[in-house]
């Protein structure tokens, strides 16, 4: 078969074998990308039957839209070619089975943790689906060096409704074998035929009785057992003996003997294990819910290993105390005051967030209920908080009265109001003032069980931090944020001005620097200015940030983002980017940066989606952290995936180009091409004035082999990149697109030398799958510092 071509799937390398047919790598000509391609060649009577398991197998993983399901492209005929065959396409997965990783020894806990999450998801939603895998085990769950699990091989899918297929006949002489054996003569096809694998089948399948989704949760016991001990968790001398161990044994306790398994984890493996189905849990999403208290309380810290290597018992659930801050409604006169407004409310936010038993929603997300009027209800059960702070801003002179009111949302109960007639000087001690209510109000607890409202006092009185004492710097850094929010290039321009006018009325304003550098690496990464001219004065800005306050969390960020863009720095980077986290662990922010500007280019991805989920859990409405998202299942090759994220975006925003501009990009190298020209003229509407789409344009013309038009749009962009900078990444993008190697890699050397931000994709964007076999790409991640 090697060599040789299947529809346009030229064959290049067999991948290995299984009961239900040979795999392949293959490589799709048509759309310039690697796919696995598994043929089913029967032999004698049993054609029918197997092809019958085979249809199903596509039919039910092809129902499916999940992450960690294979997705299946397309079935096609073999007939002219090599006979009576039926070959289904899917993904090309690059990775390990569990098996292969079993045969290693035992994997660590975290690990256990973290694919049989993703597992649980998958199953949660092909059981909503009507959906029965009926042969789960470790050799049909990939792992990709991402860390991301596929669940694999739904050749013995039952959908609901139907009857489970075809299936054939195996010795019962060895237990990892699928197989179907007749039971008091009954038909294969009918209930009554064990069919899956003796060592991972549930007792129901073993006696041949009637299966449905709880029959996969006993499966998936018996590979989470298999993946925590390294042994199976039902096995016999033959595969008599094992099924005979499925219906009788219990497996092994390892509580006693791993001590690094926590008690828990064992009590679900056990949970899922139970010889009766009405006694195992009911759903995956169950399943899934009991393994995430564990991963999330040991990331927490809630539950630890001990220094005799022993877990300790996670402390009972609390509920804490939650918060929505929502900006405050300008009632001036001059409407420009708007950005007192906002900064009142964001400086009460980064206050409470300081708060250890106090959940607080981030800015974005809080922000999206601008303008008053919105039932209190609805903000509360779209944002999961129970309580809610809304207020009002009248500035007159050097006059300013802000009223304020804490609302519960369960009941819409006014807990606390007041009103401050101040001297503008006094903004400071308001800030403290409202802090400090909100504290003695929900009762969080800061000093024991105990402590009195005046505890609660002082100790808000020390939450809002003083970067400056000088009330016009401050007033100066709360416009240059409202400016830098808006992230055009007229907002960052204005944000340096004022931020820069900060510095010199406070030259030791710690936050005026940090927002400084934040506008100059973002007029770099954005392409405004090239990258050499403004991330030196990134650096110099947040450096002596630090140097004035080693502890302003946000400027750790900022040099974090810096190291990896500019300097692929990235032992630095990571540093960094964990200092943040660790002193503001609350900053869905930290989050989001360290996974899209270190996890991301390192290679990291299934970590970088864990990190941004959450941030979005921190930050639920944030545009830029869901783009982020649908970025790395693009370059997870998940590509429905990273269209719905950009939907959802698009339903929060219409106007926000960059969903349009990635929706398009994704499509493009999906092979969808007229999709993506279509969201690109709908980014062209959103924002008339951007270089990247133009390039992802030309690039999709490339891509769907209109070549002339792919030039000439091409010839337009390099013009314009005589006065105007243009990312050189973003030209490699076509003439890669074009199949011209040499003027790709002509534009990454040039990129290489801008230090172009763009670069952090080189080594997990599937636009570049073209260029991987060139040895000039390992010389290029070479040089930043990354590997092939």
């Amino acid at each position: 078969m090697v060599g040789t071509t299947i529809s346009h799937y030229e064959i290049l390398d067999k991948l290995g074998e299984g009961g239900m047919g040979v795999v392949y790598k293959a490589k799709d000509t048509t759309l310039g990308r690697f796919v696995a391609i598994k043929v089913l060649i029967g032999t004698g009577g049993e054609t029918s039957d197997r092809r019958a398991r085979f249809i199903q197998e596509a039919r039910a993983a092809s129902a499916l839209n999940h992450p960690n399901i294979i997705i299946i492209h397309d079935i096609v005929s073999l007939h002219e070619a090599a006979g009576d065959a039926e070959c289904i396409v899917m993904e090309f997965v690059r990775g390990k089975t569990l098996a292969d990783m079993i045969e290693a020894g035992r994997l660590p806990v975290v690990d256990c943790l973290k694919y049989a999450m993703q597992m649980a998801d998958a199953l949660n939603a092909a059981h909503n689906a009507g959906i029965v895998h009926r042969d789960l085990k470790p050799a049909n769950v990939m792992v990709t060096p991402e860390g991301l699990a596929k669940v694999l091989d739904f050749g013995l899918a039952k959908l609901s409704g139907e009857d489970s297929g075809g299936a054939f006949d195996e010795t019962l002489g060895s237990d990892d074998k699928t197989m179907s054996i007749h039971v008091n003569g009954r038909p294969k096809t009918a209930e009554g035929a064990i069919i899956g694998t003796v060592a991972y089948m549930s007792p129901e399948q073993a006696q041949a009785l009637k299966v449905d989704w709880r029959s996969d949760i006993f499966s998936f016991g018996t590979v989470l057992y298999e993946m925590i001990t390294g042994e199976r968790a039902f096995k016999g001398a033959s595969g008599l003996a094992t099924l005979t161990a499925v219906l009788r044994d219990n497996p092994r306790e390892f509580t006693g003997t791993l001590t690094d398994v926590p008690p828990e984890l064992q009590e679900i493996v056990f949970h899922c294990l139970r010889k009766d189905v009405e006694q195992r849990y009911q759903s995956m999403g169950d399943v899934k819910e009991a393994l995430e208290q564990i991963y999330f309380a040991s990331r927490s810290g809630v539950m630890q290993l001990s220094a005799s290597g022993v877990w300790k018992k996670p402390a009972a659930a609390k509920v804490l105390p939650s918060i929505a801050v929502l900006p405050f409604l300008n009632m001036s006169s001059d409407k420009e005051n708007e950005y007192f407004s906002d900064g009142l409310a964001e400086e009460i936010i980064n206050a409470l967030t300081k708060l250890e038993n106090l959940r607080v929603t981030a800015r974005t997300s809080a922000f999206v209920f601008r303008g008053g009027g919105q039932d209190i209800r609805q903000i509360g059960e779209t944002l999961k908080v129970s309580n809610v702070l809304e207020g009002s801003v009248r500035k007159s002179g050097n006059r300013v009265r802000i009223s304020v009111q804490l609302i519960g949302v369960a009941a819409g109960d006014n807990l606390w109001s007041e009103r401050f007639d101040r001297e503008m000087t006094d903004v400071f001690e308001i800030q403290d003032e409202i802090s400090q209510a909100i504290v003695a109000k929900l009762r969080v607890k800061l000093a024991g069980d105990s402590s009195s409202n005046a505890d609660h006092s002082k100790l808000a009185a020390h939450l809002v931090k003083r970067y400056t004492d000088n009330l016009e710097a401050y007033d100066l850094y709360l416009k240059g944020r409202f400016e830098l929010y808006k992230m055009t290039r007229e907002g960052l321009d204005a944000s340096k001005r004022l931020f820069e006018e900060a510095i010199r009325l406070d030259p030791k304003y710690a936050l005026a620097y940090d927002g400084l550098a934040y506008c100059w690496y973002s007029e770099g990464f954005l392409g405004f200015v090239a990258p050499r001219e403004a991330m030196p004065k990134a650096q110099a800005a947040v450096r002596r940030a630090i140097e004035l306050d080693e502890s302003v969390a946000e400027a750790h960020a900022t040099l974090g983002v810096i190291l990896a863009l500019y300097h692929w720095d990235w032992a630095g980077a990571e540093r960094e980017l964990l200092r943040s986290i660790e002193l503001n662990g609350t900053s869905p922010v930290s989050r989001d940066v360290y996974a899209f500007y270190y996890l991301r280019p390192v290679g990291r991805i299934a970590e970088a989606v864990e990190e941004t989920q959450q941030a979005l859990s921190l930050d639920p409405l944030s545009i830029l952290f869901r783009v982020h998202l649908g970025f790395l299942f693009y370059l997870q090759r998940q590509y429905e995936h990273a269209i719905a994220q950009f939907r959802k975006v698009i339903e929060m925003s219409p106007q926000y180009y960059l969903a349009h501009a990635m929706m398009g990009n994704v499509h493009a190298v999906a092979g969808q091409f007229g999709e993506a020209l279509a969201c690109f003229g709908r980014a062209r509407l959103a924002d008339a004035n951007t270089k990247f789409v133009d390039s992802l344009e030309a690039m999709t013309l490339a891509f769907a082999g209109q070549r002339e038009k792919a030039l000439e749009l091409l010839e337009r962009i390099e013009r314009r990149a005589v006065s105007d900078y243009i990312s050189p990444v973003s030209i490699a993008y076509i003439f890669t697109a074009l199949g011209e190697k040499d003027g790709a890699f002509e534009h990454l050397d040039q990129a290489v030398q801008d230090r172009d931000p763009n670069l952090l994709g080189l080594q997990t964007n599937p636009i570049f799958d073209g260029l991987r076999g060139d040895a000039r790409y390992r010389v290029l991640l070479g040089r930043m510092g990354l590997s092939a």
